[in-house]
């Protein structure tokens, strides 16, 4: 099937983990109205519960054609059994016989084998899946996969979703030109760095904040080389007196080649600085950026 990604779509990493289902309701029902196209779930977050919270809102809003297509991700290990157990879970929780996009959460050498792959097109042929995504894959495990499902005329991946932002970057020049050479849209998400971009964790992680409730998360961003990418933000943002969250989501959101930010939070403010910071485009500042 062919999706349509809005520039901003919502992801629901908060959901079940930081908010409940009340307030993850208020989000879906905003992102709706602003048109987002896209709510991104995984069978990860909060143990399933995401998942189920969106799957709640689908049957409670009693959604008809041209509502949000809906995308999850399922864990390793990728064998044919483990996938059809996961998809089938997955299914159950969001309430729905099928799912319009389904990614493999991250890399595993499992992916290399052709079996996981067929059970992955067999998912589609039976209408089970729309599209085929593929996360946290670098350019080469993408190349390969793609080989791989070419060789045997297998559903091949369409949409890539890595972390990409200002302090830590998963999108580098070959994978958004391997992309472009297959059609393959190029998702990013967390543009503030789980919260590290707004600044607020200069003194310590805050209590109650996204690093204490996922503290692996910490080691990826509390270090020298994001902490510096941090500081350089910061300077240009005080330059051009532009606020630092909008300047870090402006940046995300205008990288050449990327299709869509996800874009998640815990109320509806979130979203709304989102499209705040869609509507800043300075070439000015990116080369400024660019040039540090």
């Amino acid at each position: 099937m062919s999706l349509t990604f809005s520039p901003i779509c919502l992801g629901t990493s908060t959901f079940g983990r930081e908010i409940d289902q009340t307030a993850a309701f208020a989000l879906m029902d905003h992102a709706a109205a602003r048109g987002i196209t896209v709510f991104d779930t995984a069978a990860l977050y909060a143990d399933g519960e995401s998942e189920r919270i969106v799957g709640a809102w689908l049957a409670s809003r009693q959604t008809a054609p041209g509502a949000p297509a809906i995308a999850t991700k399922i864990y390793p290990p990728y064998t044919p059994d483990a996938i059809r157990s996961a998809v089938t879970a997955s299914l159950e929780r969001l309430g729905r016989p099928s799912v319009d996009l389904l990614y493999l959460h991250k890399w595993d050498p499992s992916v290399e084998d052709t079996s996981g792959l067929t059970a992955l097109h067999e998912l589609v042929v039976a209408g089970t899946v729309g599209a085929l995504g593929a996360s946290n894959f670098d350019a080469a495990q993408l190349q390969a996969a793609l080989a791989l499902q070419h060789a045997h005329q297998l559903t091949p991946f369409s949409v890539l979703q890595n972390n990409h932002n200002f302090a830590v970057r998963h999108v580098d020049r070959p994978l958004i030109d391997l992309c472009a050479q297959h059609g393959i849209a190029l998702v990013t998400y967390s543009p503030l760095g789980a919260g590290f971009l707004t600044g607020k964790h200069r003194q310590g992680v805050a209590a109650g904040s996204r690093f204490a409730v996922s503290p692996a998360h910490q080691d990826i961003y509390f270090n020298d080389r994001a902490l510096a990418r941090l500081d350089q933000l910061d300077a240009v943002a005080q330059r051009h007196d532009v606020p630092l969250v909008r300047l870090a989501l402006a940046w995300a959101l205008h990288r050449p080649g990327i299709t869509s930010v996800l874009v998640g939070g815990r109320h509806t403010g979130h979203l709304d600085q989102a499209f705040a910071a869609l509507a800043f485009d300075d070439p000015a500042v990116w080369r400024e950026l660019d040039s540090v």
